[in-house]
């Protein structure tokens, strides 16, 4: 592909209409402190049609400075509508910082004609709508993506075969990787794909329509998780149309071809593009997002990651400021040549514990893995044992599963919880270690090494790692799942990724290791006998057993950098 002439000759006038941005855009916008100045007034241009790589029409508005001379654009492509809050975030803040912005509807969604699919045409409407940037007398030939979640997801599709304008990518808590997104680790991830079919179903909308079946999925989440079978439970509540939700559950299996074409980890072992990734540890997309930067890293893809103390929907009020304030540093370095607000250190994190930002030259850094050992008593040691006996048992009952609290969640509940009531439960054991006499700092990926046997021979395992101060409030700070399969009371190993972190465990406070055998809704209740989750209308309680050899695995660190508080 070959990039056409974009000189100021060769382009046609163009006149600014004189359509002021919505009033609830400029609200929005008035009410975020603490961002950079705006440089520019902004203009916005609604309803223009793009056709799609079909001929479908694709509704676009178009947001741009009020002031003469070229300006970069950028391209923002969302099955969430082009509102609220796209419209504000990117429309409007990145207009008054001197871009050209589009936001365009996905096919089937916001108006946009065509028949929406969850990764089949993003790619090739991509394409076709950098074809249509081409013939208009503002685009300057200089582009760049960004935006979240999904949006992410679309800018990943067009950097498959990504256009020679394509010079900048910001991409926010976005994936690559919609079969792990549903699926990661054995477990079905339930509540979280509700609430995306939710999204994806109803939010292009509009505020009312989104409001009302966010209203009605609350009211009935609990019926929906706890039917039997789960297949088809949600159609009443979301409507026919998150009807695909069902073949997305159903095809568990990362190789299975169903998932072809869907999965677009290929682009980060060969993309040039700069690209900046902000995450936050208790996002649901975080793990894919440690996984792009480290294949973009190893590719030799001019990269940047942060990762902030945030869920994956409070990044866009606690956050912003950090969020937006990378996202322009990127952008005006790459694509108006000026790298005077990039920082020298390819990686910032926010350390929970200390409540600090550190700069660091790689991630995961540079750490020692150290290993603690459960024990007789609840106690967390450091002594590895000398066998694999059982040492504590539990009863896990389907009809009354232990509940899920904070971590990685799309609900409100998500984030850092105080875990006292979970652990007070018979289905949770937890193992604790001394008073720290010194901080100790955990930088990068947590895993655990389980032993576990079951009477059935089926159970899924949760495990969580927990910060418990002197008061002996008990704080999650990350967790993992797995499922095991293995004959009746025969012991099985299983590492459980358990995702990473970056955590300071001041002194005096303790380690705990907690394990259970389900966090429901965000997991689909294990039925205990085999059979899919999503199909079995048969539950059995199982008793779980942990043995002696399982071990939680921390990589300690010294926390370098100067903190920015």
């Amino acid at each position: 592909m070959t990039t056409p002439a974009h000189t100021t000759a060769s382009r046609p006038t163009w006149t600014p209409p004189a359509g002021r941005p919505p009033l609830s855009s400029r609200m929005m916008r008035a009410s975020w402190r603490r961002l950079p100045a705006g440089r520019y007034r902004a203009g916005w241009e609604p309803g223009l049609v793009v056709p799609a790589a079909d001929g479908s029409p694709l509704l676009t508005d178009h947001y741009f400075p009020r002031a003469e001379g070229d300006f970069p654009t950028l391209l923002v492509r969302s099955l969430y509508g082009r509102g609220l809050p796209w419209s504000s975030l990117y429309g409007v803040l990145l207009a008054e910082q001197g871009f050209h912005v589009v936001i365009q509807s996905c096919r089937g969604t916001g108006g946009s004609g065509g028949r929406f699919h969850l990764w089949r045409n993003e790619a090739a409407d991509g394409l076709a709508t950098v074809a249509w940037l081409r013939e208009r007398p503002w685009f300057d030939g200089t582009l760049g993506t960004v935006g979240p979640s999904h949006l992410g997801y679309t800018q990943w599709a067009l950097a498959l075969d990504p256009p020679p304008e394509l010079k900048a990518m910001v991409v926010q808590t976005g994936l690559h990787d919609p079969h792990r997104y549903f699926h990661a680790h054995g477990a079905l991830h339930l509540e979280n794909a509700l609430i995306t079919c939710l999204g994806m179903t109803h939010q292009h909308r509009g505020l009312v329509p989104f409001a009302k079946a966010t209203l009605r999925l609350q009211r009935r989440m609990r019926r929906i998780t706890t039917a039997q079978p789960l297949r088809g439970a949600h159609i009443p509540v979301l409507g026919d149309e998150a009807a695909w939700l069902d073949d997305v559950l159903a095809h568990p299996d990362a190789d299975d071809p169903y998932w072809s074409g869907a999965r677009l980890g290929e682009v980060l072992d060969r993309l040039s593009v700069p690209t900046c990734l902000i995450a936050g540890w208790h996002d649901v997309m975080a793990d894919q997002s440690f996984e792009q930067y480290e294949r973009l890293r190893r590719a030799g893809c001019e990269t940047s990651l942060l990762v902030g103390p945030w869920t994956h929907t409070s990044v866009f009020q606690q956050g912003w400021t950090e969020a937006f304030t990378e996202t322009l540093a990127w952008l005006r370095a790459h694509l108006c040549a000026d790298r005077s607000g990039l920082r020298p250190a390819p990686v910032r994190v926010h350390v929970g514990g200390e409540d600090a930002w550190h700069d660091l030259d790689a991630w995961p850094p540079s750490t020692t893995a150290a290993s603690w050992f459960p024990s007789p008593g609840g106690r967390l040691i450091r002594q590895a044992p000398t066998d694999s006996a059982p040492l504590a048992s539990f009863r896990y009952d389907p009809a009354a599963p232990t509940p899920s609290l904070g971590g990685r969640l799309l609900s409100p509940t998500a984030g850092p919880r105080d875990n006292s009531a979970l652990e007070a439960r018979d289905d949770v054991l937890t193992f604790t270690g001394p008073p720290l006499t010194e901080p100790l700092d955990v930088l990068g990926p947590v895993s655990a090494r389980l032993t576990v046997s079951s009477d059935t021979g089926h159970t899924v395992v949760f495990t969580r790692l927990c910060d418990v101060d002197a008061q002996g409030r008990s704080v999650n700070v990350c967790d993992g799942v797995a499922r095991i399969r293995t004959t009746a009371h025969t012991p099985a190993e299983v590492t459980v990724p358990m995702s990473a972190t970056a955590h300071r465990f001041p002194a005096g406070h303790r380690l705990r290791w907690q394990i259970g055998a389900g966090a429901h809704p965000r997991y689909a209740r294990d039925p205990g006998t085999g059979e899919s989750p999503l199909d079995a209308s048969v539950f059995v309680p199982v008793v779980v057993t942990l043995h002696t050899d399982s071990a939680l695995t921390l990589p300690l660190a010294s926390v370098e950098g100067s903190p920015k508080r």
